[in-house]
């Protein structure tokens, strides 16, 4: 179980979309798991790919974009390859660019790009799923990603496109979930024909996601990133104790 002291934000719940400003200084995180989780996205990367990679090759400069954007972030004094902090060497591959950002930081990463009237999601590094696949969302819009999120009706899902279509270069925005779960797993795929069951009256773990949304200057892409948080129930602050 690869399992964190304490979540870095306020799990008061929002009313949806729930977005916050963010800045480019606080986009990416890096935090007391960082050694398992990497070590578990290396794993993923090598011996599930087609599970957790996706990229359609009209993304390719995005995902291009993306990489230099998260390598300059979150490692500003190298170049090529790169050394994380748990001492292993990654590539700087602009050939496998999302399987490069896959194995340099804790974040996943979708890019979502405009096409006719809604944002489509063309690539993705996905090693850490709550409960979806990226094979159901590749290629897909918005709205029919979010299926079959109950909350996500059709009033949100205007606002979320006018959200997307507002989002500024530089001034990213992020948000988070939190959904009790009986298994600790970060890796959990599940069809959408499959839906989750619900968690029991004492769930024993808590799983956020930090989500951030910003836009890339060149490319004009939206990369929307997760960070995920798995808590145990001991270590979950008594407000939040009721499972959702």
């Amino acid at each position: 179980m690869i399992l964190h002291d304490r979540i870095p934000h306020d799990l008061t719940p929002r009313k949806l979309p729930g977005i916050q400003p963010a800045t480019m200084q606080t986009w990416l995180h890096r935090d007391e798991a960082f050694y398992a989780q990497m070590a578990h996205r290396d794993a993923l990367i090598a011996n599930r790919r087609d599970a957790v990679i996706a990229l359609d090759e009209a993304a390719r400069p995005a995902a291009e974009e993306l990489l230099d954007l998260v390598r300059e972030t979150a490692y500003p004094d190298q170049t090529d390859p790169v050394t994380r902090p748990d001492g292993v060497t990654v590539a700087v591959d602009r050939s496998d660019p999302l399987g490069t950002l896959g194995r340099l930081v804790q974040e996943d990463f979708c890019i979502l790009q405009k096409q006719g009237d809604e944002h489509v999601m063309t690539g993705a590094v996905l090693c850490f799923p709550a409960s979806w696949m990226l094979s159901e969302k590749f290629m897909r819009p918005l709205i029919r990603i979010h299926q079959p999120v109950d909350a996500y009706d059709e009033d949100v899902a205007r606002r979320v496109q006018r959200l997307f279509d507002g989002i500024q270069v530089g001034r990213p925005l992020w948000r988070f979930n939190a959904l009790w779960y009986e298994d600790a797993e970060l890796h959990q795929p599940r069809s959408e024909d499959a839906r989750r069951a619900r968690a029991g009256t004492e769930p024993p773990f808590l799983r956020s996601e930090r989500q951030c949304l910003l836009r890339l200057p060149e490319t004009q892409a939206v990369v929307f990133s997760i960070h995920t948080y798995v808590l145990p129930r001991d270590k979950v602050a008594p407000n939040i104790r009721n499972p959702a």
